[in-house]
């Protein structure tokens, strides 16, 4: 049986790993990049630790490729062969498919891969644009949610997420590709941050708080906020969303609303905490204030209705509260 050389123990002190029956060796040289990986970025750091890796204990899983005339191109493994390029191995270990259709190459490039955790949203989210493109084509319609999710081995809700992003604005789009090209460390702006952004501005422009051209100028501010760390946390967005129920259910006027979404906009230090301070907070807590004085209205009446006795110290706690009661029918 052929044993690898090169191409798996580049250290001359380690045992060499024998081929496996379905293995063979080829010339990193001959070999390409799949065109429909959706993987685009590949971080230097990330390619570093793996070359490190190789360069200690060889390729130890060999790459999947198909065969295209007298060359070869990846379905898995190019980050392997990036470092096997770089480390100039003479060849490098394969199994070789079928060559596919280009439906079923993307097809299979998301079976392979829908696991990997380091794929980025944006980048992947392209790619299921022409995986349904592809499917388009063969069948005369376009894939529905579950037959889209199905062919491209996510989720539906991964489905939903990628189309999401798909819908953004072109600018934002390009702003989260040059994020993506930076080491992860210098990146201040995710697709999280976009998206929660666009959803809390989306949120008080259905509700007439904001029009058409002051929610991308909100959408805009947040992401701005985002870069700036003036806010920290992705989802606080979402606080804008509790902004418009309250708005929909005439909690909050309309014009306080929109005073606050002003000031996201115009001012670059305010916060959406401030915002929500200084809209909602107040009818949220005297909401939450309700549901619990139902509840206690409802336990009184139950102990009641048991014919149970209050203690001494239950009868000292609402006398305390009947005086704070009173307290606050009076303001």
């Amino acid at each position: 049986m052929p044993q690898l050389q090169d191409s798996v123990r580049p250290s001359r002190a380690r045992k060499v790993r024998p081929l496996a029956p379905s293995e063979t060796l080829i010339d990193p040289g001959r070999i390409a990049p799949n065109p429909e990986n959706p993987r685009l970025i590949f971080r230097a750091g990330d390619l570093q630790s793996l070359q490190d890796s190789i360069k200690l204990q060889g390729i130890l899983v060999p790459l999947t490729v198909y065969q295209d005339g007298r060359d070869y191109v990846i379905l898995d493994g190019e980050r392997r062969w990036r470092c096997s390029v770089k480390l100039s191995l003479p060849r490098v270990p394969v199994i070789v498919q079928s060559k596919p259709d280009r439906l079923q190459n993307i097809m299979m490039m998301f079976a392979i891969h829908n696991t990997r955790s380091d794929w980025d949203p944006l980048p992947t989210a392209y790619k299921l644009r022409e995986l349904e493109e592809e499917f388009s084509k063969r069948h005369g319609r376009s894939p529905t949610e579950v037959e889209l999710a199905e062919i491209a081995s996510i989720s539906r809700g991964q489905v939903r997420r990628l189309r999401q992003l798909l819908a953004l604005p072109e600018d934002y789009r390009r702003e989260l590709i040059d994020e993506l090209e930076k080491p992860r460390s210098q990146q201040l702006l995710t697709v999280d941050h976009v998206l929660e952004a666009s959803k809390g501005a989306a949120a008080l422009r259905n509700r007439g708080v904001v029009d058409r051209d002051e929610e991308d100028e909100l959408r805009r501010a947040l992401v701005d906020k985002f870069k700036a760390k003036v806010v920290t946390d992705t989802v606080e967005p979402r606080q804008l969303l509790r902004i418009a129920r309250a708005v929909h259910r005439e909690e909050v006027g309309v014009q306080t609303a929109r005073r606050v979404a002003r000031r996201l906009i115009e001012e670059p230090q305010y916060t959406i905490q401030s915002a929500f301070a200084q809209s909602v907070e107040q009818v949220d807590f005297a909401h939450g204030t309700e549901q619990l004085a139902q509840r206690l209205e409802a336990r009184l009446q139950e102990q009641d209705e048991r014919g149970y006795e209050a203690s001494s110290s239950l009868r000292h706690t609402l006398s305390r509260l009947e005086s704070l009661i009173g307290r606050a029918l009076r303001s």
